[in-house]
C-alpha cells in the first residue's frame, strides 16, 4: 500500500482545480412548465385595463325573419336587443418585489449577472402564477366561468372516449383544444388503450400531443388534482378567439417598464441598507365571450388502472 505521506511526482487533482475555470449553468428551477395555455390563447389588447363583453339578450332566440315572402305579405319587423348590464373584466396584477443587496450584485456579477438571474427566475414564477390564475381565479378563471349547462360528469369516473365525445357535443362550434392535467391525459390514454382506439398524435410547437377527434389535448398542471394527485380533476374544452366568439386572454400593451407584453420590471430605488428593489408586475385576465365557448368534464378520476391479458 502506498504511504499517503509519500512525495508526489505529479500535480494533484485537488490543487490543479484551483487554477481551472468551472463551467456553470444558470439557476435551474423545477417549477417551470411549458405554459401551453398562455401560448394557445389569443390575446386581446385592452384600453384602460377594462374589457366589456356585450351580449345579445336571449342568445339562442332567433330574430323574426321570413324566407321568400310573397309580394303582398308584410315583412316581419324585429330588432336585436342587448344586455343592459354587460359584464366587464378588469385586468389583475400578478406582482412581486425583488430585493438585492448591492454589495452582492456589485462583487459577484461574473460570469453571470446576479440581478439578471434573480429577475429571470422571478419572472418565470410570475408567469406560472399567471397561468394558474387563468385557470383557477375566482373571478375570471376558466374553471369558475363554465356555465352550468356546459358542465357534464364522467360516466364511470375515468375519462373515456365517450365522455370526451359528450364534451365535444357541448362545445361543437369549432372547438380549439382540450385542457387537462397530465394525469388526466394519462388516464384517458389508458381508457383508449383498453378499448383499442389509440389516439392520434400531432406536433405543436415542436412537441407531441395526443388528440381526440382531431382536437389536441393540451397538458397543464394548473388544473389541479384533488387528494394530493390521486383524486379527481376536470377536463376543459375551449373555442378561442374574438371572431369565433370564444375564449380570449386580456392584456394591456405599452405599460411602463415593459419587457414583454403586459409584463414590466421597474427599479424602485436603493434604501439606506444598500438594498436595491425591483417591482415585477404582469397584468392579465381572460373572458368567455359566449357560454357555449367553454365546457367542462368534471369528476375525472386519474387513479384507475387495468390489467391487460
Amino acid at each position: 500500500m502506498t504511504d499517503s505521506s509519500e512525495a508526489r511526482h505529479t500535480l494533484g487533482e485537488k490543487a490543479a482545480r484551483q487554477l481551472a475555470n468551472t463551467t456553470k449553468t444558470p439557476p435551474q428551477w423545477v417549477g417551470i412548465t411549458p405554459r401551453w395555455l398562455v401560448s394557445l390563447l389569443p390575446w386581446t389588447p385592452v384600453e384602460a385595463g377594462t374589457y366589456r363583453v356585450n351580449r345579445v339578450k336571449g342568445d339562442d332566440k332567433p330574430a323574426d325573419v321570413d324566407c321568400s315572402p310573397h309580394d303582398d305579405v308584410d315583412l316581419p319587423q324585429t330588432f336585436v336587443d342587448y344586455e343592459e348590464q354587460p359584464r366587464e373584466y378588469t385586468l389583475n396584477a400578478v406582482s412581486t418585489v425583488l430585493d438585492v443587496q448591492t454589495r452582492i450584485s456589485d462583487l459577484y456579477r461574473s460570469p453571470m449577472d446576479q440581478v439578471r438571474e434573480q429577475l429571470r427566475i422571478l419572472i418565470e414564477t410570475v408567469k406560472e402564477r399567471q397561468e394558474d390564475e387563468l385557470v383557477n381565479n375566482a373571478n375570471y378563471g376558466l374553471l369558475k366561468n363554465v356555465a352550468p349547462s356546459m358542465r357534464i360528469k364522467t360516466r364511470k369516473g375515468a375519462p373515456t372516449p365517450d365522455d370526451l365525445d359528450e364534451l365535444i357535443s357541448k362545445v361543437w362550434k369549432e372547438p380549439a383544444f382540450f385542457l387537462a392535467h397530465p394525469k388526466a391525459i394519462a388516464a384517458f390514454g389508458r381508457e383508449c388503450t383498453r378499448r383499442g382506439v389509440p389516439p392520434v398524435t400531432v406536433n405543436l410547437f415542436g412537441s407531441p400531443f395526443i388528440t381526440w377527434r382531431g382536437i389536441p389535448i393540451i397538458s397543464s398542471n394548473k388544473l389541479h388534482v384533488g387528494n394530493e394527485g390521486t383524486g379527481t380533476t376536470s377536463i376543459l374544452l375551449l373555442r378561442t378567439g374574438e371572431k369565433k366568439q370564444g375564449v380570449v386572454g386580456l392584456f394591456q400593451p405599452g405599460i411602463p417598464g415593459e419587457v414583454s407584453p403586459s409584463l414590466s420590471v421597474r427599479f424602485m430605488g436603493i434604501n439606506r441598507q444598500a438594498v436595491a428593489s425591483y417591482l415585477i408586475s404582469l397584468y392579465c385576465s381572460a373572458a368567455v365571450l359566449t357560454e357555449d365557448a367553454l365546457g367542462a368534464l368534471d369528476g375525472v378520476e386519474v387513479g384507475q388502472y387495468h390489467e391487460y391479458k
